[in-house]
């Protein structure tokens, strides 16, 4: 097993897809099917399975993906290290971010600071809040933007901006097309309405279930008929008419603005965007870098 392999797999399992991690890799497709045969063939275990079009990991796929990432982590990290004495004119920031975070929002700061530092390659991955607080505690990435917090004793949150969250449905809807009374809608409506959400640890779904508890609405009590693990996947299902959800003003907005999406009279609160990194490890210089320059351009 080389580094080289473990980062071919690493690139195909975040993608799901030879072709595009081959893109992404600026390799052949051959040499990147090629190294996930041999790591296969040597250690006698499938690593993905074909599912149409797509490949899905394995549960090996899934144990090994986690201890990778560990792996190649130390690796940009012994990198770092040495490249930290300079002036940052190498290195690499292993980063990771929530769905919406990584779509919308970091990336205008990441070409900000690409521009001013050339020569850090940044490695950006996406998972939802608990996976990204799950690989900041074993040291797979040194920083990551979350959109809810997970108490941990090793976490260091910091707020560094505000999402406006929005409650939506399709335009056929019956809180859309006057079935129900007019004004702003009540617990009781929010309890006979179907739902479509994202998944458990998502910073989306939390956000959405502390808002409910604030209503003294259990999230039990309420009609979820779909759970789905992207912002996209949940956009979709609602635009087709599926429920009603609670997404970023940033996800819904070009929905919003085409009419395949409605607003509905209920205001959300806000909340917070988070970088979160490791208390108990220090930052590398490139990390101590963008957290200054994002100090300068963000505004809270």
């Amino acid at each position: 097993m080389t580094l080289e392999q473990l980062r071919i797999f690493v690139a195909v399992a975040e993608r799901q897809h030879v072709t595009e991690a081959a893109r992404a890799l600026n390799l052949a497709q051959s040499a990147v099917s090629h190294a996930i045969s041999a790591l296969e063939t040597r250690h006698d275990a499938r690593l993905f399975d074909r599912v149409g079009r797509r490949i899905e990991l394995t549960e090996a796929g899934r144990a090994l993906l986690v201890e990778a990432r560990v792996i190649l982590a130390q690796v940009d990290h012994a990198e770092l290290t040495l490249s930290a004495f300079g002036r940052l004119e190498r290195g690499t920031l292993s980063l990771m971010a929530s769905q919406t975070i990584a779509s919308y929002w970091l990336p205008r700061h990441l070409v900000t600071f690409r521009r001013a530092y050339p020569g850090i390659r940044i490695a950006l991955s996406i998972g939802n809040t608990a996976q990204v607080a799950e690989c900041i505690t074993g040291g797979a990435v040194e920083l990551g933007f979350v959109e809810g917090r997970i108490e941990s004793e090793d976490l260091v949150y910091r707020p560094i901006a505000r999402d406006q969250m929005v409650l939506v449905t399709g335009p056929d809807h019956p809180w859309q097309n006057g079935e129900t009374k007019p004004g702003p809608l009540t617990n009781a409506d929010l309890l006979a309405g179907d739902w479509v959400l994202r998944e458990q640890g998502s910073g989306t779904r939390l956000a959405f279930e502390e808002a409910m508890a604030q209503l003294d609405i259990p999230l039990k009590d309420m009609k979820i008929a779909m759970e789905l693990p992207s912002n996209e996947a949940v956009r979709a299902a609602v635009e087709a008419g599926l429920g009603a959800t609670a997404l970023s003003a940033s996800v819904c907005a070009a929905s919003l603005e085409a009419g395949l999406l409605c607003p509905v009279r209920f205001r959300l609160p806000d909340r917070a965007f988070y970088l979160l990194r490791h208390g108990r490890r220090c930052e590398s210089r490139i990390a101590a870098a963008l957290m200054a320059m994002m100090d300068v351009t963000i505004e809270s």
